[in-house]
């Protein structure tokens, strides 16, 4: 189910998404969500892609037990380069992304200048099955699925940075040491 509103923000126009109750795991969709967050939408789109083709890693940064070393992540300031490529999640939250486009067209905002604002993973109930151990026993098989919802907002293109005339501030020891090198020359 994915549902989204539109909602007015102090940084421009906003348009809110979601998936709920999806079947990927909650632990890879909530290192994609970190992933992605901020960036903007052409781009986070061609990251996921290139996520699935196994040409980018997500970097794994909480959830990292059992996760192996890579050299694609230490492109990213991971402790130990641990990443994966989690091409299920990356293909939910990239269908989430595109149904986010779709949607933000009918509304009349500039799909190009969307950046992905807020973004959040939360676990969703456990569903249950069972496995059938040795000796007659039966033990719990538990899938963790997970409910992603992200708010995309339309920013103004980007302004160039103004150059300042004042001066920058110096500390007194650096000030010191000039007026030292000036004395001694």
């Amino acid at each position: 189910a994915v549902v989204s509103t539109q909602s007015s923000g102090s940084s421009g126009i906003n348009a809110e998404y979601g998936g709920f109750h999806l079947r990927t795991h909650f632990k890879t969709s909530r290192e994609v969500a970190q992933a992605i967050k901020g960036m903007h939408l052409r781009k986070a789109q061609k990251y996921l892609k290139d996520v699935v083709a196994k040409k980018q890693i997500i970097p794994m940064r909480r959830f990292m037990g059992g996760v192996g070393r890579h050299a694609q992540a230490k492109a990213f300031n991971t402790s130990g380069s641990l990443g994966a490529w989690p091409k299920k999640s990356a293909t939910i939250v990239l269908d989430l992304l595109k149904n986010a486009e779709s949607n933000a067209e009918v509304k009349g905002l500039e799909v190009d200048s969307l950046v992905v604002e807020y973004i959040q993973v939360n676990r969703a109930p456990q569903m249950r099955r069972r496995t059938y151990r040795a000796h007659g026993r039966i033990n719990p098989f538990m899938c963790s699925p997970c409910h992603i919802e992200m708010i995309l907002t339309e920013t103004e293109s980007i302004v160039a940075k103004e150059d300042d005339d004042a001066p920058k501030k110096k500390s007194k020891k650096k000030e010191a040491r000039a007026r030292a090198r000036l004395g001694a020359e």
